[in-house]
């Protein structure tokens, strides 16, 4: 049965992808599971980074089942499916911990969406990216034609959601759209992630607000994120808040503290 799993190792979560049978495809099921996952990272204190992986050796993802999708309804197939999907990788894209994908394969169409909502990713030398929707009459529907833009450009996006070209993983490292081609993806990953238990969790939380915010990642929620974190501790805050629980008019003093 096709599944999503998430899996601690000490201050590390893993993010598996465990659909092998059908080279790790995307079910409704598997989408589902992605929001809850991400809420139940956000309020785990223990957890530095994530490592976004998968079970099948051969892909990382091949992207979206089609028989879970090609059956709906076409309205509920543009409501439901592509709607529930972005907004399911829209909210990885934005989790606070810092996340590395380990692409042990190909990542073509929902695969390399997926892929694309990690903050830096690792990519086995043989494994390609790809998105194919066009070869079976639909669009990149998560995010390829706009994430993906940004991050790999709009001449690249075009050369695969056009023409149906592969990009190879010594392409996507020039491109910057990878951090490093490894033989082990996953065990490079961890070596990543494992780093930031020398780093501030609160610095490092705080420089990726900022810069999906240069980005354009929610930058409304990042800034007002920055913006709450700046007057959070100040005593004209703490002022603000005992008033209003006392019901009396608060007396701001107009220090910086």
């Amino acid at each position: 049965m096709s599944a999503l799993h998430l899996i601690r190792h000490g201050d590390i979560a893993e993010l598996r992808l465990d659909n092998p049978a059908k080279l790790n495809a995307f079910t409704l099921e598997m989408l589902k599971t992605i929001e809850p996952c991400c809420e139940e990272l956000e309020r785990d204190a223990s957890i530095r980074a994530v490592v976004v992986s998968a079970e099948e050796s051969r892909a990382f993802c091949a992207g979206a089942d089609i028989l879970a999708w090609s059956e709906l309804d076409p309205w509920d197939f543009a409501r439901h499916w592509v709607r529930d999907g972005h907004r399911a990788f829209d909210r990885l894209a934005r989790l606070s911990k810092p996340t590395v994908a380990a692409l042990n394969g190909h990542a073509f169409g929902g695969g390399l969406e997926f892929a694309a909502t990690a903050d830096i990713r690792v990519m086995s030398p043989g494994a390609t990216l790809a998105l194919p929707e066009a070869g079976v009459g639909i669009v990149p529907g998560w995010s390829g034609t706009q994430r993906l833009v940004r991050l790999l450009g709009e001449a690249v996006v075009k050369e695969m959601a056009l023409f149906g070209r592969r990009i190879s993983a010594n392409r996507a490292h020039s491109a910057g759209f990878v951090a490093e081609v490894s033989d082990d993806p996953l065990a490079t990953a961890f070596e990543i992630a494992e780093k930031l238990g020398t780093k501030s969790r609160q610095a490092v939380e705080v420089a990726k607000y900022m810069i999906h915010a240069a980005a354009g990642e929610d930058r409304n929620a990042m800034i007002e994120a920055l913006g709450a974190g700046m007057i959070s501790p100040t005593d004209e805050r703490n002022e603000g808040v005992t008033a209003f629980r006392e019901k009396r008019k608060p007396n701001f003093s107009g220090k910086d503290t």
